[in-house]
């Protein structure tokens, strides 16, 4: 047997080992596109390799020979100069009033004072907001996608985490534990990642990044924001990617509701062993965030701000949520990662624009907004649909190239899309051949389906 059959046949091997690993893997995501052209691509360059195999010398020159030329130029592609973005912090330049936010107009009541100050001084505003007050609205029972078992699990998450609000801040232990700063910094990300985060960073407490005045939660509406915290702790939480897959549908916002519930144990543990230590500390969580999680995470060195305005992770990409404690406790801040693979990959992909079923998510470059250069979506046209549908939809995070499933596979690719432009470029070419450009949302998982045998 000579030296080339050998090549050939462990060629034939590796390739069978690799691609056909990856398809039984898309299998298991429940990704029946990706393992069906993963599947053709194995058995195709797997016979290619056994033919090369059995041929004659000559042929079997030209097919390695071949291969051997894909291989270096597809290296070589590493050096090309393709995708560079010159990248900065971006840090908006003034603070905002929650009671700006979609969240907290919705909880306006009609005919109460506080809804008459607020569309006087925002008239602009209620042309938009009767829209969606026309709706069902979420997790309303008349909703498009209402679904009573899901709906009802998502309800009792949110409502908990208005039972949780409370508990967000408390009293401080009056013996103050002497704490330097890196090794405070070492035990708070481990405990926060025993208490249940994903990803702990730390960062200086932008004074930008707390709102003006409560909008929502159990503080009196309107009321002005007093925090002066000095440093944040930013955590992340994964949202289980067989839920997403399903979204817009019922799924997709009981995961929402039971990460979030997550995260809120967490930041609420957290704090509170903090002010144990004798340091002020609050817990900021949906329903209750007096500061904007998402750039305070990018100061922390967790992730980017992508094109739907969400943070962006290396590991899970958007597949996440957030909670933040704020406190006095002496740390060591991280450093923002300033990832321009990321900045380059959402402005080249766009399919969460185009999967978009508001249209909110924009197709064009990042622009100035607030001081900082960023994507900012539609969040009237979003929540609108929401309350149309009865759910968070969710389709951007869950078409995401950056958000399947946490597999070495989905790593390597990962890794390569931070190494090289071209990669990037290619990479967002196999997505759309093995996932599709416009994906399908996926069935629901059996067991959120009343009377399924599995559990």
């Amino acid at each position: 047997m000579t030296f080339l059959t050998v090549l050939s046949l462990f060629l034939a091997a590796l390739v069978l080992l690799f691609f056909g690993g990856f398809a039984l893997t898309s299998l298991r995501e429940r990704e029946p596109r990706a393992a069906l052209v993963a599947s053709l691509f194995t058995l195709l360059t797997t016979a290619i390799f056994l033919l090369a195999a059995f041929s004659s010398p000559l042929l079997q020159i030209w097919i390695l020979g071949l291969s051997a030329a894909i291989l270096i130029l597809f290296i070589l592609t590493f050096l090309l100069p393709f995708g560079r973005v010159d990248h900065k912090l971006e840090q908006t330049s003034t603070p905002i009033d929650e009671r700006r936010v979609v969240f907290s107009r919705n909880e306006l009541q009609p005919g109460s004072q506080a809804y008459t100050d607020y569309y006087q001084q925002n008239p602009q505003d209620l042309p938009k907001d009767d829209l969606w007050r026309a709706n069902p609205g979420l997790l309303s029972p008349y909703a498009d996608f209402a679904e009573p078992y899901s709906f009802a699990a998502a309800t009792a998450s949110f409502d908990l985490l208005k039972l949780l609000a409370k508990a967000a801040d408390g009293p401080v232990a009056s013996k103050k534990q002497a704490l330097a700063p890196a090794a405070a910094s070492a035990y708070i990300k481990s405990l926060a990642k025993y208490y249940g985060a994903l990803e702990v960073g730390i960062c200086p407490l932008n004074p930008n990044y707390v709102y003006t005045h409560h909008g929502r939660g159990p503080d009196p509406y309107g009321q002005p924001i007093d925090l002066n915290h000095h440093y944040a702790i930013a955590m992340t939480f994964e949202m289980k990617a067989d839920m997403i897959a399903s979204n817009p549908r019922p799924p997709g916002i009981m995961e929402t509701g039971h990460e979030y519930l997550e995260s809120a144990r967490t930041a609420l543990q957290l704090a509170a062993a903090i002010r144990n230590l004798g340091y002020p500390a609050q817990a900021h969580f949906e329903g209750n965030y007096q500061v904007i999680a998402p750039p305070i995470a990018c100061d922390a060195g967790l992730g980017e701000l992508g094109r739907m305005s969400l943070l962006m992770t290396p590991r899970l990409g958007p597949r996440v949520r957030l909670a933040v404690v704020t406190t006095d406790l002496p740390l060591q801040p991280d450093q923002p990662t300033l990832d321009s693979s990321v900045i380059d990959f959402c402005r080249i992909c766009k399919k969460c624009a185009r999967t978009c079923p508001s249209q909110a998510i924009s197709f064009e470059d990042r622009q100035v907004s607030n001081g900082a250069l960023r994507w900012r979506i539609n969040p009237e046209a979003c929540y609108t649909y929401w309350t149309q549908t009865g759910t968070d939809c969710g389709r951007c995070m869950s078409v995401c190239p950056y958000a399947h499933a946490d597999s070495v596979y989905h790593h390597i690719i990962r890794w390569g899309i931070r190494k090289s432009g071209f990669f990037r470029r290619a990479a967002l070419l196999m997505d759309d051949l093995f996932y599709g450009k416009n994906p399908l949302p996926h069935p629901a998982p059996a067991w959120t389906k009343p009377g399924s045998k599995k559990t």
